[in-house]
Parts: structure tokens; sequence; C-alpha cells
């Protein structure tokens, strides 16, 4: 299972704001180099963000899908990697004291990447998070106190 969580030292409507901007996914999500909206409202449910994923000097374009959404605490993405298929990514934000408890959840869920999911490739999506929501609480905690704006 690819589940991961990290303490965050901010409040949740902190990191809240971060996950509801749509144009700050490049800042966190490992991988990707920009994010930019596509459709609807972020992160409103039916809304969407294209990003960019780039390794040296390939690049391709990527989708995200919001399918749930209950903020300031839960949101659940189906992100399309193109031939690889689509994932299903949860994250849940709660408060533990004055910060915010981060949890990932992440699995395969259409094409080739859900056919072939396995303890190897949760390992390595286990070790993406890693970076991810140490990314995040980086992104978060770096931005000044009371100029986070939820979108």
């Amino acid at each position: 299972m690819a589940l991961r969580h990290r303490l965050i030292e901010r409040s949740v409507d902190e990191v809240w704001a971060v996950l509801a901007d749509g144009t700050r996914y490049g800042d966190w999500v490992v991988g990707t180099s920009d994010s930019r909206p596509d459709e609807g409202v972020w992160p409103q449910v039916g809304s969407s963000i294209t990003y960019t994923i780039r390794l040296g000097r390939w690049s391709v374009a990527g989708h995200t899908v919001v399918r749930r959404c209950e903020a300031p605490g839960v949101l659940e993405l189906e992100a399309d990697s193109g031939w690889l298929g689509t994932a299903r990514i949860a994250l849940t934000v709660r408060p533990w004291g004055e910060n915010a408890l981060v949890t990932i959840d992440e699995h395969p869920l259409r094409g080739p990447a859900g056919k072939l999911h396995n303890t190897v490739v949760d390992a390595l999506i286990q070790l993406r998070h890693r970076g991810m929501l140490a990314r995040l609480a980086d992104t978060v905690e770096k931005t000044p106190r009371g100029t986070h704006q939820a979108v």
C-alpha cells in the first residue's frame, strides 16, 4: 500500500491554501516542473490542471482532475500520465495540535500501471511520496504566516 504521512508545522488552513492553488503543484509534486489551470475552478470537483513532467531533456504533459473535494481536509485526484495510465491520489489534511498531519495515498488505477501494480511499484511510489511531502512541508512552512490565501 502506497500510504505515507507527514506532520507539517502549520495549520490545516495554511496547508490547504497550497493544495487549493493549482498553480503551485510544480512547487511540491516530485517530477512536475509547472502547473496551470485547465478546466473549471480548482479544486472544485471536475476541475483540472495540466502540468509538465521533466526528466533531463525529456518532458511530457500531464493532466489531473479533482474527483472529490471536502475543504479543508480531503482532496482526491485522478492523475493521467498518458501511456502509463491513471492514478488515484488521495490527500487528507487534519489537525494535529496546532499543526497539520497530511496523509497521501496513491494507487495506479487504469492502464498498464494499474494492471502491473505490485509491491515494487508501491515501494517506488513511497520514495516519491517521501520527497513530495517534504517539498509540500517546505513550500507551506516557507510561506510567511498570514500570506496564505485559500483559493
